[in-house]
């Protein structure tokens, strides 16, 4: 199957930075991002979502939408040995080298890696428990290769940190209320930082994404807490690892900065999110404000799922501003809002109506079951459209 590039998005592109990544770590200095030989560099860059975080609606499951609840799916049409073996070829299908050298191709200088906290922990993980660093290695590697930087982002953590399907949990972010998850959380990072510490293809690390979402009644009680964890984790990854940098985003999907103090660590950046508003300089001026008032570097770590146009005008404000963006997300199945698009398979709408149906009971979820060879067929025909040609 061909995956159909979307022409309009280099609409995004501007600038080239250079064929190879020079030798050193990237560092701030006032408002600026600098770049490994020393220049100020403007991040201009894409997610690679769905990957190692699968969500539900780019299967187009509106209620099954979480990593997990996916799995279930999965698992329920085409039992766990074969569900874990469509992960397998899932992790080793949907991005690739030959995506990384797109990505490159288009101008875009760096990448966003979303991961689950679950890779690195004895938790089961879609095909098999502890997968260690083996996907971020090989994405780091390429990106190397290509002359790309990545910033690592941990999009679930321990607990859940936004309660709701991005961060694979459980419907509230357990992570401020328990310090087993907190202590969980700082050891992924003291051991990422570890592993990562001398490799001057990544960027920094994104403690994690989106935490506490607005729709929480005690919100104004969590929101104090996320700052503390920010300078729990920082201060021990600063014992491993002072060159990379590291991106913080405040509460209510990365929207409230209002939750931090002064700057606290000197290679600090502080990253927003925003979609789904008019592109005017309103609706991100109290982004821009916070980094005059503390004279730190801004980075626009998610924005996108919309038009084409919308994304230009977007682009445009965000680099008016001179702050670093990264949009979502690079590949979907049958959508043109992203970079590229591959095909649905035949009959996966059985697959849909089935995710959709009810669930409540092993009778109901025997009567809605498609036919197994007719599943099994369409999810390896996903597998198929999803590589890049």
């Amino acid at each position: 199957m061909t995956i159909f590039k979307k022409p309009k998005i280099i609409l995004l592109l501007i600038f080239i930075y250079g064929l190879s990544n020079a030798q050193g770590f990237f560092s701030v200095k006032g408002k600026e991002i600098i770049d490994p030989q020393g220049k100020t560099i403007f991040l201009k860059g894409i997610n690679v979502g769905n990957w190692l975080v699968p969500e539900g609606y780019m299967f187009k499951f509106n209620n099954f939408n979480s990593p997990r609840l996916v799995n279930q799916i999965f698992c329920e049409l085409i039992g766990p040995s074969a569900a874990a073996d469509f992960w397998k070829e899932y992790l080793n299908n949907y991005i690739t080298y030959q995506d990384i050298k797109y990505i490159k191709k288009l101008g875009f200088n760096h990448i966003r890696v979303p991961f689950n906290y679950r890779m690195l922990t004895d938790e089961f993980y879609m095909e098999k428990t502890n997968h260690g660093f083996r996907y971020l290695d090989s994405i780091v590697e390429w990106c190397r290769k290509e002359g790309l930087w990545a910033i690592l982002d941990m999009h679930c953590a321990p607990g859940g940190q936004t309660g709701y399907n991005i961060d694979d949990g459980y419907g509230y972010p357990f992570i401020f209320e328990n310090l087993k998850d907190q202590d969980l959380f700082v050891e992924i990072w003291k051991n990422i930082a570890t592993h990562f510490k001398n490799n001057t293809t990544v960027i920094g690390y994104e403690f994690m994404n989106e935490p506490i979402a607005h729709f929480f009644n005690n919100k104004d009680s969590l929101n104090p807490k996320l700052e503390l964890l920010y300078k729990r984790v920082t201060s021990e990854v600063r014992k491993i690892d002072k060159n990379h940098l590291l991106f913080l985003g405040g509460a209510q999907w990365n929207t409230n900065f209002s939750v931090f103090g002064p700057p606290f660590d000197d290679k600090t950046v502080y990253e927003f999110h925003k979609y789904w508003m008019p592109p005017r300089q309103e609706e991100i001026q109290s982004f821009i404000d916070f980094g005059n008032k503390y004279n730190v570097p801004l980075y626009m770590g998610e924005s996108g799922e919309n038009t084409d146009e919308w994304v230009t005008e977007y682009r445009k404000l965000i680099e008016k501003n001179n702050t670093g963006w990264c949009f979502w997300t690079y590949k979907k199945m049958d959508d043109t809002r992203c970079v590229v698009t591959f095909k649905k398979p035949a009959n996966y709408e059985s697959i849909i109506y089935f995710a959709e149906s009810d669930h409540t009971n092993f009778d109901r979820i025997r009567m809605h079951r498609p036919d197994l060879k007719i599943s099994q067929q369409a999810l390896n025909d996903f597998l198929e459209n999803c590589k890049a040609r």
